[in-house]
């Protein structure tokens, strides 16, 4: 039997994997998709087949907040005994912030897994989820590569002025900049981009879901995204406020005696969507809601997104083409729409009917537009798995 390799993507509440398995020509193919899900409240592990067939389906409700680690026993248990002795070869992981030193995938030792540990200030409800599923195989195989894949790496290639903050050289210095984040997804879109004649063309992709970016990009490399120092930054997403005029800030301090704690639970789990509707973090549902207050954060949501399309094309000096991906982007035919239509006047020309498809990618743009519009599915674990695949290949 061929060998195994396999993906972990740990969140907040949950911790996602991706199985694949090496074919002749070394093709990586996926096998499994799966996740404990809601850790901390209900958790729920489910497993599908490469076609999307149900194998596991189960509430784990014996989880008690924040045992993420008791989650990963889960998925390890069952996938040995999936496996049945085939060889793992190696783990990828997602990880969220590779600081300033992390520009490309890398083998995860002891002293590089303490440099990580380092950032878990830069991203406090990422990174140490991120980094537990690492700790807990390192104890159960010591010997099994494990290779890390940051989401901060893919922007290393912007410029220096598009990194840097407008503060005093010590808080630089020591770290403050413009990160950027979704790498993972923007550098498999920008793969992708020859496949669409878009090599060397300026583009900017609309990563949209939950957690919502913006990057511009050129002959597929970064030069500006919406996303800065934190994943808080830039659009409106789903419980996350986005852009937020410092002063607010400090006025919530100020009048509402809110400390770092009560702001983080604000800013990030209790604003964007969730926040101006009331009602849902869910796009689906809010589209489908009649309530005037559903309708204003969709409204604020698509306002956002169209303001920071032309924020990037400033930065690239023009616009050759516009990629959605991410959940909304990939199968909200009504927010693309919005979209495209206050983007007419960079030269967008949506097509009614092309946009109402449902494949891999495929251009919703009409034949004559000056800037071209197109759905890609995006693969981040497919990303992960690659670059895990190239390092232990030298």
């Amino acid at each position: 039997m061929s060998a195994a390799l396999l993906v972990i993507n740990a969140g907040s509440s949950s911790i996602k994997f991706a199985l694949y398995r090496l074919a002749g020509n070394k093709d990586l193919v996926v096998e499994l998709n799966g996740q404990v899900a809601a850790i901390g409240s209900q958790p729920h592990f489910t497993v599908t087949d490469a076609v999307g067939r149900l194998l596991v389906d189960q509430l784990t409700a014996y989880y008690v907040v924040d045992q993420h680690s008791r989650a990963f026993e889960v998925i390890y248990s069952w996938l040995l005994q999936y496996l049945q002795g085939r060889a793992l070869l190696a783990v990828g992981h997602r990880i969220v912030h590779g600081g300033q030193l992390y520009a490309a995938p890398v083998l995860i030792d002891a002293d590089i897994l303490d440099q990580l540990k380092k950032l878990i200030p830069l991203a406090p409800l990422h990174q140490p989820h991120n980094l537990a599923p690492i700790w807990e195989l390192q104890k159960l195989l010591s010997t099994l590569p494990q290779v890390g894949c940051f989401d901060t790496a893919f922007h290393h290639s912007q410029p220096d002025v598009a990194q840097r903050l407008a503060l005093p050289r010590q808080f630089t210095d020591d770290g403050l900049r413009r990160y950027g984040f979704h790498g993972l997804s923007y550098e498999y879109i920008a793969e992708l981009l020859p496949q669409l004649n878009l090599v060397d063309a300026r583009v900017i992709v609309a990563h949209l879901g939950s957690g919502a970016s913006l990057c511009a990009l050129k002959g597929g490399r970064s030069v500006a995204t919406t996303m800065g120092f934190s994943p808080l930054d830039g659009l409106v997403m789903g419980t996350r406020c986005g852009s937020l005029d410092p002063g607010v800030l400090l006025y919530l301090m100020d009048h509402y005696q809110m400390d770092a704690r009560a702001l983080e639970q604000l800013l990030y789990y209790q604003s964007g969507l969730l926040g101006v509707s009331g009602i849902s973090s869910d796009m689906v549902t809010l589209l489908a809601s009649q309530d005037e207050r559903a309708q204003e954060a969709v409204d604020l949501f698509v306002y956002r997104v169209s303001r920071e399309l032309g924020s990037l094309a400033a930065a690239l000096g023009g616009i050759d083409a516009l990629v959605f991906t991410g959940g909304i982007g990939e199968h909200s035919v009504t927010i693309r729409e919005r979209i495209c239509r206050q983007a007419a006047w960079l030269g967008v020309e949506l097509d009614e009917l092309a946009n109402r498809q449902s494949d891999p990618y495929f251009c919703i743009s009409t034949p004559n537009a000056t800037v071209s519009a197109w759905v890609v599915q995006t693969d981040e674990n497919l990303m992960i798995a690659r670059h895990t695949l190239k390092l232990l290949s030298g």
